[in-house]
């Protein structure tokens, strides 16, 4: 077999016994790049006469499972930060302290909001260093900072040891956790993603009530140091993680292995209208959203007293928020483009309703009520921002379009929820901080709405631009077709008239 059309001297035809032929020790190559333990670089026109079949299961069950773990501890561990938040004010409050819960707040809203600040990066590492290096090390940052954090005697130092070491460590953990499973399933890959994400809802449903015990029997320190348990088996998930896509080389001229600046951050996605306003529409509507996840838990506490259930709220949340992401994301594709931004639209309008709603109830059982639905539509928001993003930039540019768009979206999930505490300390109350939070999530919502109308113009444009292209195109060959006509007319003219002279 030739490579590149080079022409193979004969005397090199010949093998010996022991000898291998070329086309068989590329096809071992590629079988050990298939089982390695590590990602293996292979010449760019090598992998591309490869065909790769996806497995659709085997290791890949394994590997669902480890994702669907990572999921589960990173955000069920920041879903169910309003049962630390109550210990927290506990453990580090002082009477005297108007702003108590504000500078609480902020522990919690660094975490979160460092979980997505730090996507557009943890994408580079992934690309860099693989799935299994990123989140075995992400992992073990994150066990550090939250081991570190059982240490701590003050808010201070807490904002660094859980709001941005054990977040980033979350961050880097969490995002190889959906890249690998591209690796091992094409046809299921939608059933494996909800199953994947609905590990969340499952922790967020179970996780309060542990933590709520825990720290009633061992306190918030101990409490901590449990937890890194979580942190410790998902560093073993981690290691499941084996690579099976061929990995283009990515050796230049210059023999230097980094990826050029401009397939590192891809500025292609910029140019489409209808994803500049989503990018910016949704981080604008996620003010209000970590609010309820922080403050709802106090808020209950204060109205209804220290007795009430108040982590059945967060269990009525994770239930319909993983019902929702099977639902929604089912009825996604069935609807054609664009237009499943109006989803988003739906899910923001509900979830910035409900949280007006909360102060307005003084029946635990409405409260109740308020929490099904905000779980409900908050599983429709999540679950279909990949679909989104593939409609609006395309296959080859989604992956820069979501690490992005998690980028900007972690100044709002920040701010948020010490906004809300500051309202608190300085009214008395949380009304006015559901009331103010349920603004954004309508604001955004109504202006996601222009994403179908601006897009279907772009189309209607791009067939107006192409059918005006081929109407030049065929009145081009009309009049080449006339000028041919008039030249042979010319010659035939020229050709009787010389034969008249003769």
């Amino acid at each position: 077999m030739t490579e590149g059309g080079n022409h193979v001297p004969e005397e090199s035809d010949a093998l010996g016994k022991d000898e291998v032929p070329v086309e068989e020790k590329r096809s071992e190559e590629v079988e050990e790049m298939k089982n390695g333990d590590s990602r293996v670089a292979v010449p760019e026109q090598a992998a591309e006469e490869v065909e790769f079949v996806h497995p659709e299961g085997g290791w890949g069950w394994v590997v669902m499972l480890a994702a669907m773990w990572c999921n589960g501890s990173v955000f069920g561990i920041q879903n169910a930060f309003g049962i630390l938040f109550l210990s927290l004010l506990r453990e580090f409050g002082s009477e005297k302290d108007d702003d108590l819960r504000f500078k609480t707040a902020w522990v919690g809203s660094l975490s979160m909001g460092m979980i997505f600040f730090c996507s557009p990066i943890v994408s580079v590492f992934t690309d860099i260093f693989g799935c299994r290096i990123t989140a075995v090390g992400g992992a073990a940052v994150g066990m550090v900072g939250l081991l570190a954090s059982s240490f701590v005697t003050s808010l201070g130092p807490m904002y660094f040891t859980y709001g941005i070491v054990f977040a980033c460590g979350c961050s880097f953990a969490y995002q190889p956790s959906l890249v690998i499973l591209g690796h091992y399933f094409k046809k299921r890959l939608g059933l494996v993603n909800g199953i994947v994400t609905a590990g969340s809802s499952a922790f967020t449903i179970t996780l309060p009530f542990a933590l709520s015990h825990l720290l009633e029997k061992v306190g918030l320190h101990n409490t901590m140091r449990i937890l890194c348990i979580l942190m410790f088996v998902l560093m073993l998930a981690g290691l499941t993680y084996k690579p099976l896509l061929p990995v283009k080389s990515r050796q230049t001229r210059t023999g230097r292995r980094c990826p050029p600046l401009s397939q590192i951050f891809n500025l292609n996605i910029w140019r489409s209208l209808g994803y500049r306003i989503w990018a910016f529409g949704i981080p604008a509507a996620l003010y209000g959203y970590f609010v309820p996840y922080v403050h709802l838990m106090k808020h209950v506490e204060e109205r209804f007293g220290p007795e009430a259930s108040k982590e059945v709220l967060l269990m009525c949340i994770g239930i319909t928020s993983g019902v929702g992401r099977l639902i929604f994301g089912r009825a996604a594709d069935y609807i054609n483009g664009v237009n499943k931004v109006y989803l988003q639209v739906t899910s923001f309008f509900v979830i910035g309703v409900m949280s007006m709603m909360i102060p307005l109830c003084h029946v635990f059982g409405g409260l109740i009520a308020v929490c099904l639905l905000m779980g409900l539509f908050d599983g429709c928001f999540i679950c279909i921002m990949a679909p989104i993003a593939f409609e609006l930039v395309g296959p080859d540019d989604v992956s820069q379009a979501i690490g992005f768009l998690l980028g900007l979206m972690s100044v709002p999930m920040t701010v948020g929820p010490p906004i809300a505490g500051f309202l608190r300390d300085r009214l008395g109350s949380y009304d006015e901080a559901f009331y103010l939070a349920g603004i954004p999530p309508i604001i955004g919502g109504a202006v996601l709405c222009l994403i179908p109308w601006l897009e279907a113009r772009r189309k209607r444009r791009e067939k107006e631009e192409a059918l005006s292209r081929d109407q030049d195109v065929t009145k081009k060959m009309l009049e080449t077709e006339k000028t041919l006509e008039h030249k042979k007319a010319q010659e035939a003219a020229q050709s009787n008239t010389g034969e008249s002279v003769l």
